[in-house]
């Protein structure tokens, strides 16, 4: 598959275009999109050809935590074990700049989930494109953060040069808006713990610490 470069508008997407980009992950690409968090590399969870490319191109190892997209809380719900507050929690917090560790269902592939402990990190975008891939898809979409290892704050420019040479498709837009890495909550006991505080942090503390 020939790498290629595909332009679809933040506001109104080209509907021909998200077809086109749907079409490349479910016939086995990697691409490179942006997302409410910023650029990721991403390819269709069922894809196991794909996420060992996805590994060997930011240098993961096997136990590292895959993150995926989902597209509703009805769709995480088919992908990990939620109980009661889990999801209550998750509801009043999706589409955002969340990701949630939950035990993997058995629907997740034994190859896209945390080996030691079975769990997978779920996120839900509030992103107009992304949610429009995940319809046209129908399985979930792995979302791994396109990083550059000696620069912390990279423009969009520069992360595609770099990543767009080792994937098969990039897709870009006429606007970013990126909220930041996003806060990832571990939900696998009683007691939730954020793991890592990014955008939305404060609204997750004020829910789970406020009496």
């Amino acid at each position: 598959m020939a790498n290629e470069i595909l332009n679809i508008h933040s506001e109104t997407p080209e509907m021909r275009k998200v077809k086109m980009a749907a079409d490349a992950l479910k016939d086995g690409a990697v691409i490179l999109y942006p997302t409410d968090s910023g650029f990721s590399l991403g390819c269709d969870l069922s894809n196991k050809d794909a996420i060992d490319r996805i590994r060997l191109i930011r240098r993961l190892d096997k136990d590292h935590q895959l993150t995926f997209l989902c597209r509703d809380l009805a769709n995480i719900s088919e992908f990990a074990q939620v109980n009661n507050v889990a999801y209550r929690t998750i509801k009043s917090l999706i589409p955002g700049p969340y990701t949630f560790i939950l035990p993997a269902s058995k629907k997740v592939p034994h190859f896209a989930y945390n080996p030691k402990r079975s769990t997978a990190g779920i996120r839900v975008p509030s992103n107009q494109l992304v949610q429009l891939l995940l319809q046209d898809v129908g399985n979930p979409i792995l979302a791994i953060s396109a990083k550059l290892e000696d620069n912390i704050a990279p423009t969009p420019d520069e992360i595609i040069d770099f990543f767009g040479k080792q994937v098969d498709l990039t897709v870009t837009s006429d606007n970013y808006k990126f909220e930041g890495d996003s806060t990832v909550i571990d939900m696998t006991k009683t007691d939730f713990e954020i793991i890592r505080r990014g955008a939305g942090a404060e609204k997750l503390e004020e829910m789970l610490f406020t009496e």
